[in-house]
């Protein structure tokens, strides 16, 4: 069996440090035991992204030049994805806490990102996506969230903030008229779906595997659009 090697340690403010490990052609984010990511399992942060666009193409008109704020690129999945999806005049910010995430996308995983923080279309801030949420109102068409491991698995304490009923109703009105509050999560949470409906989303929960094959653990993203 190959070897894990460690490529790096990322400080996380308010939280515990990330490590960067490879085995062979794989990438692995680790958080102390818990793995938060693995390029070989990219499916539910790909459908975040594709689903969003859909069902912001259903809107009635579609937005021509839609604006995504992205919480967390992680390894680029959900951006890679949403830029396949959308047109020429898309905008995607992308906020990201952890300034090496970004260093490591550009460097040793330079070839997984395949120059999508250099498309046009895309501004990278090294931030919390929550004080870009609460920086402006009607700013966005979507907000796409996988930052943790879902509203009840955190990488900070911090981070409770975005999934509380203050967060919901910051990223309410940071969202344009009809626009969509995406949240990917590792595991269901009755608790945060009702916490979505009571700060008056229209909510739907789908449930999406892990692996683009179809396989490996099931996740789930709620789509939550601002009525």
């Amino acid at each position: 069996m190959i070897p894990r090697e460690l490529i790096d340690i990322a400080d996380v403010p308010g939280g515990e440090p990330l490590r960067l490990f490879r085995r062979g052609a794989d990438f692995m984010i680790v958080l102390d035991r818990n793995e938060l990511m693995n390029s070989r399992m990219s499916g539910s942060e790909e459908a975040l992204a594709v689903m969003t666009c859909e069902r912001l193409a259903l809107r009635k008109p579609a937005p021509a030049d839609p604006h995504l704020l992205i919480g967390g690129y992680g390894m680029g999945f959900t951006l890679r994805a949403a830029l396949a999806a959308l047109g020429p005049k898309a905008r995607l910010t992308v906020a990201e806490l952890v300034p090496k995430i970004i260093d490591w996308a550009r460097g040793p995983m330079a070839e997984l990102a395949a120059g999508c923080l250099d498309d046009r279309r895309v501004r990278v801030v090294l931030d919390d996506v929550g004080a870009l949420i609460r920086a402006e109102a009607n700013a966005y068409d979507a907000i796409l969230l996988d930052v943790d491991n879902g509203p009840d698995g955190l990488t900070r304490a911090a981070n409770d903030g975005l999934y509380s009923a203050s967060g919901l109703a910051a990223a309410k009105a940071a969202l344009k008229p009809g626009g969509i509050l995406a949240v990917w999560s590792a595991a269901p949470d009755v608790k945060f779906a009702k916490r979505l409906r009571e700060a008056g989303f229209a909510v739907e929960e789908v449930a999406v595997r892990a692996r683009q094959s179809g396989k490996g653990p099931r996740h789930v993203i709620w789509f939550a659009a601002k009525r």
